[in-house]
């Protein structure tokens, strides 16, 4: 099985658990910090991904960088993958709980990439425009990349609208390239 279903899995047990506690947002906060943290330190993904490090010693680091800073569930979480040898798996698992988290909460993902900066009213309409369209929140992400000349690439998950005048000039490159 694939790492990404099996953190899958384990982010639904996660976020199942958390919703009979009535705790999802508290655990939600508490996953966001162990992935800042991994992404703050590379080295301890490295850790929980070398299996020459034993299990306890794994489980110890987090229970001593996390004890007292999250909820009691995420650390027996962490202790169950850890002593079932899916350590490796654990920064998959927190950004698969995050991602089902946002589908439980309607949350939209959108990227919007633009020649320029947009200004604050072209990200509202956007953003306006995203929430109709998929009827939950929107979080827009805005990224700025002079190579697109003119126009804007918006993503929202798998969909993907470009109006870019750089991706035009291709298709009119390619359309020219097979006359």
């Amino acid at each position: 099985m694939s790492e990404i279903q099996v953190a899958s899995r384990y982010a639904k047990s996660l976020i199942d658990l958390a919703g009979e506690q009535s705790s999802v947002e508290e655990v939600k906060g508490d996953i966001e910090l162990f992935l800042e943290t991994c992404r703050a330190n590379p080295e301890l993904q490295a850790i929980l991904k070398n299996p020459i490090i034993s299990l306890d010693k794994k489980a110890n680091i987090l229970d001593g960088l996390f004890s007292g800073k999250v909820h009691e569930m995420i650390l027996s979480f962490f202790k169950i993958v850890i002593r079932k040898g899916r350590a490796e798996i654990l920064f998959a698992t927190a950004k698969e709980f995050v991602s089902q988290y946002n589908v439980l909460k309607n949350i939209v993902k959108a990227t919007v990439t633009s020649a320029s900066p947009l200004s604050q009213e072209n990200i509202r309409q956007i953003e306006e425009v995203v929430k109709a369209s998929t009827q939950g929140e929107v979080i827009l992400t805005t990224i700025v990349d002079p190579k697109l000349i003119g126009g804007f690439i918006l993503k929202v998950g798998d969909k993907q609208f470009d109006t870019s005048i750089s991706s035009k000039l291709n298709k009119l490159r390619k359309e020219f390239e097979q006359s």
